[in-house]
C-alpha cells in the first residue's frame, strides 16, 4: 500500500500532544518488534503496537486512532518492560485512547471497552480510588448487559470482595485537579454543590 505523507502530517499537533503526554518521541523506536512479539492481546489487535508506532513516526495519527488497537490494549506494560529503548508504549496507548475520545476520532468499534474506559476513569475521579460496585453498576446500566457475571459477581460481593461504599482517600481534591490538569473530566460532571462538603463514602453515587 502507497500513501503520500505531507510535512503537516509529520509535525500534527495531535502527535505533539502525544509526546508531551509521554515526554518521549516515538521517533526512538527503531521497530524491533519486541513489543508486537510479546504482547498477550496481539491477535486481537488490527495493528500490531510496533505498526502503532511506525505510523505515528509517519504522520498517520488518525489511522491510529481509529483503529481497535488502542482499545484491546490491556495496558499490562509488557511491550514497555521489553523495549530496548525504553519507550513508553503502554503510556502512549493510553493517550492514544484518551485524544481518540476528545477529538471524535474514535470508530464505533469495541463500543464496550470505551464504555468501560469512560467509567472507570469517572469512577476513579470522583472517589480517588476505584469502586468496583458502582462501576459494576453504571457499567451495566449503560453497556444494557444486565446479567452478564450476576453468579461471579454475587458470589464475590458476598464474600465481601465488592464493597457497597467507597472507602475513603484523602486528597480527592487533589486527584480530582490532576484529571482535569491531564484534560480528563468536565467540571459539569461533578456532584451537586451540596454533595461536594461531603465525603464520597457518605454519598454513595454510581457515577
Amino acid at each position: 500500500m502507497r500513501f503520500v505523507i505531507e510535512n503537516e502530517q509529520l509535525e500534527s499537533d495531535l502527535i505533539k500532544r502525544v509526546e508531551e503526554i509521554i515526554q518521549q518521541s516515538p521517533s526512538i523506536c527503531y521497530q524491533c518488534g519486541k513489543c508486537s512479539a510479546g504482547c498477550p492481546v496481539h491477535y486481537l489487535m488490527d495493528i500490531p503496537p510496533n505498526v502503532v508506532i511506525r505510523l505515528l513516526q509517519l504522520g498517520q495519527i488518525d489511522r491510529v486512532l481509529e483503529s481497535r488497537t488502542i482499545w484491546v490494549c490491556a495496558s499490562c506494560n509488557t511491550c514497555s518492560t521489553r523495549c530496548p529503548k525504553e519507550f513508553k508504549i503502554a503510556e502512549c496507548m493510553d493517550a492514544l485512547r484518551e485524544l481518540a475520545l476528545a477529538t471524535g476520532k474514535d470508530t464505533p468499534s469495541e463500543k464496550d471497552i470505551k464504555l468501560f474506559h469512560k467509567v472507570f476513569m469517572n469512577n476513579m475521579r470522583r472517589f480517588g480510588k476505584v469502586h468496583e460496585a458502582s462501576i459494576a453498576g453504571v457499567y451495566k446500566l449503560k453497556s444494557r448487559h444486565f446479567f452478564a457475571d450476576v453468579v461471579s459477581g454475587t458470589k464475590m460481593f458476598l464474600k465481601g470482595k465488592i464493597k457497597p461504599f467507597p472507602h475513603k482517600v484523602k486528597g480527592v481534591k487533589e486527584i480530582r485537579a490532576m484529571f482535569e490538569a491531564a484534560g480528563y473530566g468536565q467540571k459539569e460532571e461533578e456532584p451537586p454543590a451540596e454533595q461536594k462538603e461531603k465525603h464520597p463514602s457518605e454519598t454513595p453515587s454510581l457515577e
